[in-house]
């Protein structure tokens, strides 16, 4: 019968110190993309702006003029 024990431990990674901080080589190997990372990111988030306020600007235009709205229910004594 095998041990199921060590499927259970993780294997620490190299790329982070025992206090789970990053290590020199993670900083070393994420440097060359990090503006690439940073300019992605910027982008993302002025697309998801950029369409969050075109649609509460198109929604809000809205007059709703067209709509009927029907009398109050008349109640029955």
């Amino acid at each position: 019968m095998h041990s199921t024990r060590k499927f259970l431990v993780l294997p620490r990674s190299t790329y982070y110190e025992p206090d789970q901080r990053q290590g020199a080589s993670l900083i070393r190997a994420r440097k060359p993309f990090l503006l690439k990372n940073l300019a992605t990111g910027v982008a993302m988030f002025g697309l998801t702006a950029c369409i969050y306020v075109y649609t509460i600007r198109a929604v809000a235009q809205d007059e709703f003029e067209d709509v009927v709205v029907p009398d109050a229910p008349v109640r029955k004594k």
